[in-house]
């Protein structure tokens, strides 16, 4: 996806954060159509009146990604108005943290299908479609916490962690359908996702943690505050998209971290190469080899 003019994106949370900045850069950097889906109407409001005011093609869909049928309707109509879909981004995202010991069931569903499963209907519902078509490309936003476990963040590193496996596994399959995929794993980005509980419905009512708190949101954004700009990121999104780019990890301050976990991973690996039952798994596998077609 070299040329990206013309071409149409699907975005979701494009009413705000590092979706808008996804938006933004796509639809008036690169001169695409894009469709920005979103739960909540007054971000959708918001967006569009900046959008209003550019001499681009945006157009607004309110949407539950939780909803499959709704997904799916939504994705008809993007194509309706602008044509087939040639750039998924599943950016929309939810979090809320606390100690493990105190979460709900609704804790977890409640980031479990809108960071998951919220991504699993996004891709169920476009690759179909881009495969028809006979291309596209996909990207998936998960997060450092996809890398690194942190107090007080299992359900959304939980969370994050899943649709990194996800990408991952489409990395391996989609070339053959010429359908290219990104990972972005944000870190800091200076964005109010920090106030997503505001939209969180009332069928995961029940929480062990914050809800609508002015005191822990305010804690919680001066820790975000000096991230990315969303646009900034965005940016970095339409290079990997361009250049077809599998890892979108613009945060080398978590390199040396990185490293040693990796270490200790290959570490505890090598750590059982005397192990007896080793010696007796490579001798099976040499034996099967040496029966393969062609083996000498």
């Amino acid at each position: 996806m070299k040329d990206l003019e013309g071409k149409v994106a699907f975005i979701t949370g494009g009413g705000s954060g590092v979706a808008l900045g996804q938006a933004k850069v796509f639809a008036e950097e690169a001169n695409m159509k894009v469709v920005i889906a979103d739960i909540r109407q007054d971000h959708l409001d918001e967006a569009m009146a900046y959008f209003s005011k550019k001499n681009v093609a945006v157009h607004p869909i309110r949407l539950d990604l939780t909803d499959r049928a709704a997904y799916a309707a939504a994705a008809d109509e993007a194509e309706q108005v602008f044509g087939p879909v040639d750039l998924l981004c599943n950016t929309a995202g939810v979090s809320q943290f606390g100690p493990i010991e105190n979460a709900t069931f609704d804790d977890w569903d409640w980031q479990m299908d809108v960071n998951v499963n919220g991504v699993i209907n996004g891709v169920m519902t476009f690759m179909p479609r881009m495969i028809k078509q006979g291309g596209g490309h996909i990207v998936i936003t998960a997060s450092m916490s996809a890398f690194v476990a942190l107090p007080t963040t299992a359900i959304y590193c939980t969370t994050k962690y899943a649709v990194r496996g996800l990408a991952e596994s489409l990395r391996v399959e989609m070339p053959k359908y010429n359908i290219g995929v990104s990972l972005l794993c944000p870190g800091g980005v200076n964005t109010n996702i920090h106030r997503s509980v505001e939209a969180r419905p009332e069928k995961y009512g029940n929480t062990g943690y914050y809800g609508r708190d002015e005191n822990v949101f305010g804690a919680l954004k001066k820790v975000i505050e000096n991230g990315f700009d969303p646009v900034d990121l965005g940016r970095v999104v339409l290079d990997a998209v361009v250049n077809d780019k599998f890892w979108v990890l613009p945060y080398p301050e978590f390199a040396e971290g990185q490293m040693q976990r990796d270490k200790e991973v290959i570490d505890a690996m090598a750590s059982y190469a005397d192990h007896p039952d080793y010696a007796r798994r490579m001798k099976v596998r040499e034996q099967m080899q040496g029966k393969m077609p062609g083996a000498e």
